[in-house]
């Protein structure tokens, strides 16, 4: 039996790869017979650097950033041989005349500029700052033909000005000085951009699944806001502030305002938009980016089973990307799937088995906690082979 195990993150408590690694413990204890085949996913936020350049032999490299309100934070990021990315991969990245030895950077927004690196209270949209980012990148980048950015899990909403203004953009105020960094609570003070004089990164792609744009009702203020904290009297602020910078940026860089409508724009707190303005970025679906790179495809082929998983799970998953996607592809090939998660709500699909590996009644903050030994304590349960009848598992 070979089983592919392709979890993502559960939030709050497990990374892709600590699930696949407790799921795959549990399974070798019950099943030593069987082949495990680990896959851990991502779409762009946490462990996607990690996860990408393991999967392709590259070596990792950690330095020291501005955390998203100021403090440094170790941040964490890739380099990966162009000839060890598949195929399908390479193709959706800006780097057509690449060559065999070439490298690619694979960088995360996320271990600089990230949500999780702030507690509640310090969620703060008008503070937060993408700085860190920028000298993630510009480090990054040295000596490589192309850099990957993902950029889930921001709790920024600067247009990425603060990574720009690493990379040698100047945000002046109406005397000339520096405005710096350009947070949103001094955006009213910068009269001026100016770009500096030439490309200061080789071609950069951008990957994320978010569709939104970078202003309106979907936009990014409107949407992802209020998780970074910010306040429903203060959107229309916000929204009007980021109008303004943004139409700015697009003028300073000669692009359309058009810009502004791109689908993704929005990402990470219209950071997407500013890359894409400010440095001809390219964005690309993130969660089709880690399959072709992960070459989930032949996978999922080789496999007979199926294990996936992640936080929560509900019929809404079974349309989206990451463990959704797995299940719907693996069922259409006519293998069994079990997913796993904290939270599952009322799904029906045949040959997709679920379980819920939260005891009933749990608090949150303990499920959380529990998450590993609960998820190993399920895949044992399940698959022990005493428990095989009537579980679906051939």
């Amino acid at each position: 039996m070979r089983v592919l195990l392709a979890f993502d993150k559960f939030k709050d408590s497990l990374t892709a790869p600590a699930a696949c690694s407790a799921a795959a413990a549990a399974l070798r204890e019950v099943r030593p017979d069987w082949t495990v085949d680990a896959c851990p996913l991502a779409d762009g936020g946490e462990g996607f650097a990690t996860i990408l350049t393991d999967a392709a032999g590259g070596s990792h490299h950690r330095i020291t950033v501005t955390g998203p309100r100021g403090t440094p934070v170790s941040a964490l990021f890739g380099r990966v041989r162009y000839g060890n990315i598949p195929p399908a991969a390479r193709q959706r990245l800006p780097t057509a005349n690449a060559r065999e030895g070439d490298e690619i950077a694979v960088v995360e927004m996320a271990v600089a500029s990230g949500l999780a690196l702030l507690r509640p209270e310090a969620r703060d949209p008008w503070q937060a700052t993408s700085v860190g980012t920028g000298e993630l990148l510009r480090a990054a980048a040295a000596g490589t033909v192309g850099v990957l950015l993902g950029v889930g899990g921001s709790a920024t909403h600067d247009l990425g000005l603060g990574a720009l203004a690493r990379l040698g953009f100047r945000f002046l105020d109406t005397d000339g000085r520096p405005v710096d960094p350009p947070v949103p609570a001094a955006w009213p003070r910068i009269a001026r951009v100016v770009p500096p004089a030439g490309n200061p990164l080789p071609p950069v792609a951008i990957a994320g699944d978010v569709t939104n744009p970078v202003l309106g009702p979907r936009g990014a203020a409107a949407v992802y806001g209020p998780q970074k904290g910010l306040r429903a009297e203060d959107h229309g602020r916000l929204e009007s502030e980021t109008s303004r910078l943004a139409h700015a940026l697009a003028a300073a860089c000669g692009c359309s305002p058009d810009t502004l409508a791109t689908p993704g724009g929005g990402a990470a707190g219209a950071m997407a938009f500013g890359l894409l303005a400010g440095l001809g970025a390219r964005i690309v679906p993130g969660f089709d980016l880690v399959a072709d790179w992960l070459d989930l495809e032949r996978r999922l082929h080789a496999a007979d089973l199926v294990i996936t998983g992640e936080g929560r799970f509900d019929a809404s998953s079974l349309e989206g990307k990451g463990p959704g996607a797995v299940a719907r592809r693996a069922l259409e090939l006519g293998r069994p799937v079990h997913l796993f998660a904290g939270q599952i709500a009322s799904v029906e699909r045949p040959g997709l088995h679920l379980h819920a590996i939260t005891p009933p009644g749990t608090p949150l903050a303990e499920a959380l906690r529990q998450a590993p030994q609960n998820l190993s304590a399920s895949v044992s349960r399940i698959f022990t082979p005493a428990s095989q009848a009537g579980s679906g598992t051939p």
